[in-house]
């Protein structure tokens, strides 16, 4: 519903395989938990697709660079400067609600949606860990989305951005499939139920899940 699952399963995977190959071996689970929570959001018809098929270019340009650059380089310094901006999420979260609650127009031109979803594409593809919640940010505040719509485009661009980032991990041998599979049985799972929880309960609830998991990965990228 909000994001922030790989703060939390990333350094759990990292207790069992490097760095690295846990970085790759979550693009499994990521893979098919957006898949079922892509299902859920469609059923309750809180996918804007054709708003979401114009972010996908630059999300998918960016992810493809990021996976690149992931596969030669440690991420852990660029977690660290993303707890502080989850943290001031959080912050605008519970200053900033009727932003995130309501339909608002787009505060980004064109040109800057383009740059910033290239960006978070880019991150996504390199890092994964609080992709989520910087997509949700950039739907909701910059592009006009409420709460609950950003989070079913929101999982429609990571579905996809993944798909272009995992092969990456493949050619690397970055990925622990064994590994991955067990861990997407239990992200499939939640991602479903939480999708229909975010459908019926709206957004309002929703708000204050982010909250949790916006200072929660925060904490647990600083430490």
């Amino acid at each position: 519903m909000a994001g922030g699952g790989s703060a939390l399963t990333v350094p759990l995977v990292t207790l069992m395989a490097n760095a690295n190959i846990a970085n790759g071996t979550i693009r499994v689970a990521v893979f098919f938990a957006n898949i079922a929570a892509v299902s859920a959001y469609q059923q309750g018809e809180s996918i804007a697709w054709r708003r979401v098929g114009r972010l996908l270019p630059p999300v998918l340009v960016g992810s493809a660079a990021g996976a690149w650059t992931a596969t030669r380089l440690s991420p852990e310094g660029m977690q660290r400067v993303f707890a502080v901006v989850l943290l001031f999420v959080a912050l605008s979260v519970v200053f900033n609600a009727k932003r995130w609650l309501e339909d608002v127009p787009a505060r980004l031109s064109p040109l800057w949606r383009t740059i910033v979803f290239v960006f978070i594409g880019f991150y996504g593809g390199l890092v994964q860990i609080g992709a989520g919640i910087l997509l949700l940010t950039a739907l909701v505040l910059g592009s006009g989305f409420d709460l609950l719509r950003g989070n079913g485009a929101k999982v429609a661009l990571i579905l996809s951005f993944t798909v272009v980032a995992l092969p990456f991990y493949f050619l690397a041998g970055h990925v622990d499939l064994t590994l991955g599979l067990v861990l997407a049985a239990g992200y499939s799972s939640g991602a479903y139920l939480a999708a229909k929880l975010a459908v019926s309960k709206g957004a309002a609830w929703a708000r204050w899940v982010l909250v949790v998991a916006a200072v929660g990965s925060a904490i647990r990228m600083l430490i």
